[in-house]
Formats: C-alpha cells, structure tokens, sequence
C-alpha cells in the first residue's frame, strides 16, 4: 500500500483530480460509492498513462447496502463502474474495499463484510477492511472467526487524534487510514502556522507530514492541481521530535 493517497469525496473535477495526482507521485486513489465518482476514478487512472497494477484503488460500499445480497450487488455495481471506459481502464478490481461506517447493528456489519471477503475470493477485491470503526466493532470480527481487516479508515489530524482506536489498531496490525488530515481547512492554528514558517512548508504539508510520521496513511484531497501537487511533497525532511509534541 502506498504510504501516501488522493481522497476524491466532493470533487466535481474527479478524474483530472486523479490524472493529476497519478501523473505527480501519488499511487493511490481513496473513493467510495457515496462519492459517485467511482467511473471518473477510472476515467482518470486511464489517461494518466500509469498502469493499473502500479495505482492502488480503493471504494467503499454505504450503510445503505448493508445486507449479504445488497452489499455483494454493490460491489458488482463498483467494478462496473471502474471499468465503464475500458479504452481507459481495462483491467477492473479494487485493491482495497471497505465497509464505510459502523452504522446498521452487528448483523449488517457482519453480513456485508462477508459479502466483501466473499468477493475477495472471487478476485474482485485483493483485500478487506472497515471505515469508522471502533475496537468494539471490529472484535465482532474477530469473534465471527471471520479474517481481520486490513485497514481502518477514520478521521485523524492534530484535533481529532483518536487515541484509543489508534493503539487498537497497532496492536492488532491494521493499517490506519487518515481521512480529513488537513483538519478540513482549518489552518490558522498557531502552532501549525509557526511551524510551517519554521520548515518552510505550507500548512497542509505539516498536517500531512504529521500523520506519515505518526505511521498513519494520508489521504488529503483536493480538486487544485497546485494543491494536489504540493500536498504530495512531504518526502525527505522531517519535523522534528519536539514540534511533533507540540502538533
């Protein structure tokens, strides 16, 4: 899994968004069908010219559908979607498919996760794992002898640092995934401001930098190209120990 990705929730230029990112580092898509932008995500991966097995895709299926056969249909739907434009984007999967909330009670959770397991074993999906949850609903799995999930998608910046799901996450191994890591604009914080006089690096770069350095995965998204570009510097400097106390 790349270490960094583009979140595409309310971007109505998605698949430039997407050419843009792929043409400039970045090796990972994060979407969902709540987006419905899963066929521009494919639009875009298929004009950047990078191939489809370096790019690591990822939707995510809503509450909504939140049963075995509805879930299961969704994600058929998903494929579809991505591989809508085959002069684009032949070759359709998902790297990374997640259930995206908590929401429903445990007997939806855990159907549409079986659904989602379900097809991975078809090939349609290469792996697993779950958005917003918390420990108690991911023991469920467990407790369901069911696998574990890859991943946990949840919303992690300076102000919202989730401390408790985090070393969960740690001590089972699961990847935490970091949406909104850019506090949603909210950048006039003193100390973001300070540091990023410090080390020269705008805000966003800080944030971000902030969440590789804790060993979460960003997600940052934009519809800028400027922006895009430059939340993706982030690579070969570090802030240091004291400043990330300070974060």
């Amino acid at each position: 899994m790349p270490s960094i990705g583009l979140g595409v929730y309310l971007n109505e230029e998605c698949a430039e968004a997407c050419r843009v990112a792929l043409q400039n580092g970045y090796r990972m898509i994060d979407g969902a069908r709540y987006y419905e932008n899963e066929v521009q995500v494919g639009v875009g991966v298929g004009k950047s010219g990078v191939k489809r097995e370096d790019v690591f895709i990822t939707s995510k299926v809503f509450h909504e559908d939140f049963t075995y056969d509805g879930t299961t249909a969704a994600l058929k739907d998903s494929i579809a979607n991505l591989g809508s434009c085959k002069s684009y984007l032949p070759n359709t999967y998902y790297n990374l498919y997640l259930t995206h909330s908590a929401i429903g009670g445990k007997d939806a959770r855990l159907a549409a996760y079986r659904a989602l397991l379900d097809g991975k074993a078809n090939g349609m999906i290469k792996s697993v794992g779950v958005s917003n949850y918390s420990a108690k609903h991911i023991e469920e799995i467990r407790e369901a002898g069911l696998e574990m999930p890859v991943v946990n998608q949840i919303e992690l910046h300076p102000f919202c640092q989730q401390k408790p799901i985090v070393d969960y996450c740690r001590k089972n191994n699961i990847i935490v995934q970091a949406y909104s890591p850019l506090v949603r604009g909210a950048f006039d914080n003193q100390v973001i401001q300070e540091l990023s006089t410090k080390y020269s690096k705008d805000p966003a770069q800080i944030l971000v930098k902030w969440s590789l350095q804790r060993g979460f995965v960003p997600l940052p998204k934009s519809s800028q190209p400027e922006r895009i570009i430059s939340n993706g510097q982030v690579f070969g400097w570090e802030i240091e120990p004291t400043d990330m106390a300070k974060l």
